[in-house]
C-alpha cells in the first residue's frame, strides 16, 4: 500500500465534510461561539481556518468528538446536544448543495417518487455516501414502518464516554433529510443506542410515518 502519511489507527471525514460541519455550527452559535468551542477543544489550528473544500480525508474523527465534548462542557449536555442537533440540520442544507448530485436526490426522477420510496432512497444514499467517502461504517436496517441507522464506527461520539446517546449531529442530519424529502413533514428520529455509553453501535430510529 502507498504511504499516505496518515496513522492507520486514525479515522477521517473528507475535508469538505469537516468544512460543512464547522460552517453549520458557526451558523448556529456564531463566529465567537465556534471559536470558543474550538479553543476549548484544543483545536486552535481550525480557528478562522476552515478545512479546504476537497474530498481529501483530512478531518479527524477525534477532532469531531472533541468538538462535541466542548459543546457539552461549554453549554451543558442538554443545551450542547440541542445545538449539535441544530447544526446537524444545517449540515443537510449545506451538504445538499455539495453532495446532492452524488446522492441522486436532486434529480427529477427522485422528486417524482412516492414519499415512502423517497425516504428509502435518501436514507440509503446517505449511508452509502458515508461508507464511500468517509471512514465511518454505516448500515441501514429496513422494516415496514421504520428504519434503523446503525453506525459501527462513529465520528460524532468518537473518543467520548457518556451516560446517554450523544450523536445529535447525525440525528439532526437525518431529521432534516426526512423533512426535506417529505416537503415539510416531521418524523420521529431518535438515537436509541450509542457507542459512547457502551453499546455496540450508534443506532438511530427513523419512523416512516410523519407525525400528525
Amino acid at each position: 500500500m502507498p504511504d499516505t502519511g496518515k496513522d492507520p489507527q486514525t479515522f477521517y471525514y473528507p475535508n469538505k465534510l469537516g468544512r460543512i460541519i464547522l460552517l453549520s455550527l458557526e451558523e448556529v452559535i456564531g463566529r465567537n461561539g465556534i471559536n470558543a468551542v474550538l479553543n476549548l477543544a484544543d483545536l486552535h489550528h481550525l480557528i478562522n481556518n476552515l478545512p479546504p473544500d476537497t474530498f481529501d480525508l483530512g478531518f479527524r474523527f477525534d477532532d469531531l468528538g472533541s468538538i462535541h465534548q466542548a459543546l457539552d462542557t461549554m453549554y451543558g449536555p442538554r443545551a450542547g446536544r440541542g445545538l449539535a442537533l441544530r447544526a446537524g440540520r444545517a449540515c443537510f442544507k449545506h451538504g445538499l448543495h455539495e453532495f446532492g448530485t452524488i446522492l441522486g436526490v436532486s434529480d427529477l426522477a427522485f422528486r417524482l417518487l412516492p414519499l415512502k420510496m423517497k425516504i428509502k432512497v435518501s436514507v440509503e444514499a446517505f449511508a452509502e455516501l458515508f461508507n464511500n467517502y468517509t471512514d465511518q461504517i454505516v448500515w441501514v436496517e429496513e422494516k415496514p414502518d421504520e428504519f434503523f441507522w446503525h453506525t459501527e464506527r462513529c465520528a460524532a461520539c468518537w473518543g467520548r464516554v457518556t451516560d446517554s446517546p450523544c450523536c445529535q449531529l447525525t440525528v439532526g442530519l437525518l431529521q432534516e433529510t426526512l423533512f426535506w424529502v417529505s416537503g415539510g413533514k416531521y418524523f420521529m428520529v431518535e438515537e436509541t443506542s450509542c457507542i459512547a455509553q457502551g453499546d455496540q453501535t450508534c443506532t438511530i430510529y427513523l419512523s416512516r410515518q410523519p407525525l400528525e
